[in-house]
């Protein structure tokens, strides 16, 4: 019995946001996101001078970090377009925005259509490459994407 559960839950389909950076659709897990704003709309507190966290934003009474995926995934653009959005995020640890070119739209994908990105073991927030309706989407773990790392002592070595 265990394993017809373990089949069914395998041929559900979960719910992924698709958003643009740098000209690739990415996905990542519907229910991390908490709301979506354009970027105008939001009460910015920031720093321009090119950092990947641009400082923080008011959302609702709350003040979070953003982080501004686009600085990460190439050079700045040098003004925000009327259609840069901010995903609003719940995870694990906090409560943050990432800015990104735009979000596309909410598909719907099973666990079998995600393969495994090769050459990407290392790299541990990518979890796959899906496949909806001819489009390919990279999946990423937002809550190990956005996650602080510590390097521990000594873990760094000269090569």
């Amino acid at each position: 019995m265990s394993s017809s559960t373990t089949q069914a839950s395998a041929a559900e389909a979960q719910q992924y946001l698709v958003f643009r950076l740098g000209g690739l659709d990415y996905a990542l897990d519907f229910s991390k996101v908490q709301e979506l704003r354009p970027l105008q709309a939001l009460e910015r507190f920031s720093s321009d001078d090119g950092e990947i966290i641009s400082g923080v934003v008011v959302s609702r009474g709350v003040i979070m970090p953003i982080v501004d995926m686009r600085i990460a995934f190439g050079p700045r653009p040098p003004q925000h377009d009327p259609l840069t959005d901010v995903i609003i995020l719940k995870l694990s640890s906090c409560v943050m925005g990432m800015v990104v070119d735009g979000v596309t739209d909410i598909v719907a994908l099973k666990l079998d259509q995600i393969e495994p990105i090769a050459g990407a073991a290392a790299v541990d927030y990518l979890i796959g490459l899906g496949e909806v309706d001819g489009r390919r989407l990279i999946v990423v773990d937002i809550d190990k994407l956005m996650s602080i790392r510590k390097v521990q002592f000594g873990a760094r070595q000269a090569a």
